[in-house]
């Protein structure tokens, strides 16, 4: 599987399995009910997706106006950084609100669910590309 419709089946495969595994861990970790876990786990990808598009958008603007080009390690830690800062202003408030916790336990959770998708996003890669198969940009000549 190739171009587009790859794409689009990686990400549905990989948000759904993401929102079905962190709504059930959201749940365990804060005890909240199923309901308020599956909602803050729904909105945390919407939001996820929409700051991705946002973000990314911003960075390549910006990106295209310094003087020197490419990816440095010190930009892509930039990136990712400013990315992921961005996304526990997000969702920090979103978690206290659904999950009617503190601002603190909401934070506790937040870094919680990084490192969670920090590990699910390699796994997921992994297999799917075992299944699937690589793309043709990581594919030798």
């Amino acid at each position: 599987m190739q171009g587009i419709k790859r794409k689009i089946f990686y990400v549905g495969s990989f948000e759904l399995f993401a929102i079905a595994i962190s709504s059930t861990l959201l749940k365990l970790l804060s005890g909240s009910p199923v309901a308020s876990a599956g909602t803050a786990a729904v909105a945390s990808s919407a939001i996820a997706l929409l700051w991705n598009l946002v973000y990314n958008g911003l960075f390549e603007r910006w990106e295209a106006r310094q003087s020197r080009k490419g990816r440095s390690l010190a930009r892509r830690a930039a990136h990712a950084l400013g990315f992921e800062a961005g996304l526990v202003l997000m969702l920090v408030p979103l978690f206290a609100w659904v999950l009617d916790v503190t601002l603190r336990e909401a934070l506790l959770y937040n870094l919680g669910m990084i490192a969670f998708f920090l590990a699910y996003t390699f796994l997921f890669n992994l297999a799917f590309d075992r299944v699937f198969g690589l793309p043709i940009s990581a594919q030798g000549r």
